[in-house]
């Protein structure tokens, strides 16, 4: 049969038909030499390149060897939150007594527990009753002070993970199942707090805030730490601002703009067999074995999910005719396929320049917004075009674009105001007149700042997004020469800029997940921009990039009497509602060593 892409097809998945939940492996019972063990986990932590880290680690794992998390990961997150409810005395009694990874429960034993807090992930951490000794237990979609019950799956260091099989005393301060809007919402793993008031999710987020700058701030040494006090090597308490409270997005249900659900090619066995002969002559129906959506909690596998309450509804109207496609053609499809569909502009509806007539509507305060008619695209190639405000983005459908267009404006608002803080205005002639948008993408905030530089430069390293935020500069009439996009040589980045005048030079940093690497923030403190604001997806890496700056600056401040970086603010973002993730906007400037 034809193995072409069908619709919405952008990349192949992996066969995985697996539904097993992650990691549920039999746990290995046989006694390891301490000394190998501790070098081995050490040594994958500390040294091992991250691109290679898995490939290491399941090495290590093959030969019975234990392996710590990979640094600034999703589980090395939730150890800190584990090593922090249960205190550095007993996290160095376990390790000197060699039982942080004996777990007091066996595989599958269902157990009674008391919600002790959320981890920085979102799932509840509940501390093992006794008479078993000092443990977490992890399960998801519980809340502090609730007791429930849990089938534990899974060992891991001083914890366990579980799945929740039921809440028998409700938090009912903080629970309320009305809130919830998706009927897979406990079973799809996509959202973990539909039950919470929004306050509440804006409370948690900013926990988690302040709690990646206490564990993470002082992760500035090559050497990843493996004792629970070099964890605790953070940033000194007078250097941090008061942590201010997450910014929360207009839309807390259908504001996202792009998803990817996915499913699995036909199992082996029905790919021979073909499609049904009924099928020929009648209506397709879909097979028991076809899943078309999202993840499970906890799991591998897919589950099947008609339509999705935080994606627009633009997606979700596209969605069941590329579901209904799929059922009709797979048994044509040789792999998984993961799928994406994202809210755009129609682009058909006018020429790609803005200067042509798009129909428009008075608001009640007769600002002027446009009527422009929405589509979804699913393919990864096509032009997906969006509006921020006044200003106008396109940018290839399978590109990195911000996922909540409801609160792009708040955010480049709030960057605006951090670099130009109207209650502390300087005199114009220290005022920033030039901006340099690092991992400027498709030029987000070099494009929605240009009125207020004289001169911009976004710096990438993909030729692909230079194209594009060259391309968004026309479209949105930025005069020709005032906003540049420029290839960086990452062993060089601020070579691009060298002419801009340090002291009059706002640099903005949104990097990827991984954070910055310690090439990019030595540059960073060479250059020495006056103000420096970092944007940032993973609060954690955030953390640990913005206390090498502040830690370092301060070394140079006192050998040179220089003027070093100072913390001005913090505060998170909420770009995904109704989940545990959180986004995070600090501002650093140079003061004088006595300020």
């Amino acid at each position: 049969m034809d193995d072409a892409p069908r619709t919405g097809q952008t990349r192949v998945k992996p066969d995985s038909r697996s539904s097993s939940p992650i990691g549920k492996k039999p746990r290995l019972e046989t006694p390891l030499d301490t000394t190998t063990r501790r070098i081995t986990e050490n040594l994958i932590a500390s040294t091992t390149p991250k691109k290679s880290f898995k490939k290491e680690a399941r090495k290590a794992r093959r030969k019975g060897l234990h392996v710590l998390p990979e640094p600034f990961s999703t589980e090395d997150v939730l150890w800190r939150d584990v090593a922090s409810i249960l205190g550095q005395a007993i996290v160095d009694r376990a390790v000197d007594e060699d039982i942080e990874w004996k777990s007091p429960f066996a595989l599958k034993e269902e157990v009674e527990l008391t919600v002790h807090s959320l981890s920085s992930n979102g799932e509840g951490l509940a501390i093992a009753p006794a008479p078993r000794h000092n443990w977490i237990v992890v399960v998801p979609l519980c809340l502090p002070g609730e007791r429930i019950r849990a089938r534990v799956y899974r060992h891991s260091r001083l914890h366990s993970v579980a799945d929740l099989v039921s809440v028998e005393e409700p938090n009912n301060d903080l629970r309320d199942s009305s809130r919830i809007k998706c009927k897979y919402f406990g079973q799809c793993a996509g959202c973990q707090y539909q039950m919470l008031s929004y306050d509440t999710q804006l409370d948690l987020k900013r926990t988690v805030v302040v709690k990646a700058y206490r564990n993470f701030s002082g992760a500035f040494f090559t050497s990843y730490p493996t004792s629970f006090a070099q964890l605790n090597v953070d940033v000194p308490e007078s250097s941090m601002p008061p942590i201010l409270g997450t910014v929360g997005s207009p839309l807390q249900y259908g504001y996202r703009t792009k998803i990817t659900p996915h499913f699995d090619a036909p199992p082996k066995k029905f790919q021979k067999a073909g499609p049904p002969t009924t099928a020929r002559t009648e209506k397709i129906t879909q097979p028991e074995w076809l899943k078309i959506g999202f993840n499970h909690v906890g799991k591998r596998d897919v589950m099947d999910i008609e339509d999705c309450p935080i994606a627009t509804p633009v997606l979700n109207k596209a969605y069941g005719p590329m579901r209904e496609d799929i059922i009709k053609n797979i048994y044509s499809y040789k792999k998984g396929v993961s799928l994406v569909l994202r809210d755009s502009i129609d682009v058909s509806a006018a020429n790609s320049e803005r200067t042509n007539p798009l129909a428009a509507t008075e608001t009640e305060d007769n600002t002027s917004v446009p009527c422009e008619k929405q589509v979804c695209v699913s393919d990864h190639r096509a032009i997906v075009r969006e509006r921020v405000g006044h200003m106008l983005f396109e940018y290839p459908g399978g590109s990195f674009f911000q996922n909540n267009n409801s609160v792009l404006v708040p955010l480049t608002d709030y960057v605006r105001n951090a670099i130009f803080p109207s209650a502390t205005a300087a005199s114009p002639s220290e005022r920033p007149t030039h901006l340099v948008d690092a991992y400027c993408g498709a030029g987000l905030f070099a494009i929605t700042l240009s009125p207020y530089f004289d001169t911009i430069a976004g710096i990438e390293l993909s030729l692909d997004s230079i194209k594009f935020a060259t391309r968004n500069a026309r479209l949105n009439d930025v005069p020709e020469g005032k906003c540049t996009f420029r290839a960086g040589d990452a062993a060089d980045i601020f070579a691009a800029v060298s002419e801009f005048p340090p002291d009059h030079t706002a640099l903005i940093i949104d990097p990827p997940r991984k954070g910055c690497d310690e090439n990019f923030i030595n540059q960073l403190l060479t250059f020495r921009a006056n103000t420096v604001v970092y944007v940032s997806c993973n609060v954690h890496t955030q953390a640990r990039d913005v206390g090498m700056i502040l830690k370092r600056s301060e070394h140079e401040a006192d050998q040179n009497g220089l003027k070093k970086y100072v913390l001005e603010s913090l505060r998170g973002f909420d770009l995904f509602p109704q989940t545990a993730h959180v986004e995070s906007v600090a501002v650093l400037r140079l003061h004088q060593p006595s300020d």
